[in-house]
């Protein structure tokens, strides 16, 4: 029987990948409810920065990684950082720069490189994006208990080394 939290999920996920893991491996259950888990937290948090400021998730992240350099980082640097190619990179970086969240400007060092930062306005509308996606966070934890946070961040640590090994 399916306890109100996985009902949940199942009510919300289109195709739920656990449903055919059924009666599957344990370890192949839980690769699926962590997928679907993420989904479901990624998708609220797609939806509420497209409903409250009409932004893109991958732009949040490209902002955040750039909130976290005032100096600025080079593309290839924050390709790597946020796991994309270059080549998707560029166009998200170029809609930013005509907004006016960001600048890129030629690296005095590599004149083949540029630098990307936040502007003055990215600045101040970033720290607004933030502060809604943490609310919105929190509240999508809330019915959790402190415990069964830390519980988790200690278990997931631990997953997150044994993969991290092979």
């Amino acid at each position: 029987m399916a306890t109100m939290s996985e009902t949940a999920i199942l009510v919300e996920t289109p195709v739920d990948l656990e449903v055919a893991a059924r009666g599957g491996k344990a370890e192949l259950r839980l690769w699926l409810r962590l997928l679907s888990t993420t989904n479901i937290i990624s998708s609220q948090i797609r939806r509420r920065l497209r409903e409250k400021f009409d932004i893109t998730l991958p732009a949040f992240d490209l902002m955040a990684q750039l909130d976290r350099e005032p100096k600025g980082l080079r593309l290839g640097e924050l390709s790597k950082r946020m796991m994309v190619t270059n080549g998707n990179l560029t166009g998200l970086v170029e809609r930013l720069v005509q907004e006016g969240l960001v600048s890129r400007e030629t690296d005095a060092h590599d004149r083949r490189a540029f630098i990307v930062r936040l502007s003055k306005a990215g600045k101040a509308k970033f720290a607004g994006y933030a502060r809604e996606n943490e609310r919105l966070v929190l509240s999508l934890f809330a019915d959790m208990a402190p415990e069964t946070i830390q519980a988790l961040m200690d278990n997931l640590a631990e997953l997150k080394a044994s993969a991290s090994r092979r």
